[in-house]
């Protein structure tokens, strides 16, 4: 069986890297980017994460009604970045980690904000609020990519150069108006 590798909570090699079985998920789907692929993992009726994965994960079906509309919601940002999502998800998190998250839902596809700017609408602080962004089980769809630092890029999923962070900038690429 093929191993697929995926990039969380600071461990990364190339592309991507968590070391998990693609059938460990409900759906994986090619993005637009040579060499990675998505894995959407589904608990009941609710997404419950998303991992990129290395490009030698084998692409395979979903597996239930929410993990199909998910790959269909999926797609149809790949095609159109404006694509507004209205999947069912269940982030797991602090409190605070799900206000940090719920508000990265409004930033609107090919804007960003900084850490500080979502941390003052908070009335928190922006390692606090890079720290729920690094948390993030459900990338893309709840958009961390989308929070940079004060000057410069910031991080992506708990790392701050490499692959990780060449996803951040495809995926803000991905956004900008053509």
């Amino acid at each position: 069986m093929s191993e697929t590798r995926t990039v969380r909570h600071g461990v990364e090699s190339l592309p991507p890297i968590r070391r998990q079985q693609a059938h460990d998920y409900a759906a994986v789907l090619a993005t637009p980017w040579a060499g990675v692929m998505l894995g959407v993992s589904i608990d009941g009726e609710f997404v419950t994460s998303i991992d990129f994965l290395a490009g030698n994960a084998l692409a395979h079906s979903a597996s239930g009604d929410v993990a199909g509309e998910a790959v269909r919601q999926l797609q149809a940002y790949f095609h159109d970045p404006q694509h507004q999502f209205s999947l069912p998800l269940h982030p797991i998190g602090t409190p605070f980690q799900l206000r940090v998250w719920e508000t990265l839902r409004r930033i609107p596809a090919g804007q960003t904000c900084s850490y500080g700017e979502v941390a003052q609408h908070l009335g928190s602080g922006a390692r606090a609020v890079g720290g729920a962004c690094r948390a993030n089980h459900i990338p893309v769809i709840i958009p961390c990519h989308r929070v940079v630092a004060a000057q410069g890029m910031g991080g992506f999923m708990g790392v701050t150069a490499g692959p990780g962070l060449q996803l951040k900038q495809r995926l803000l690429a991905h956004e900008l108006p053509s």
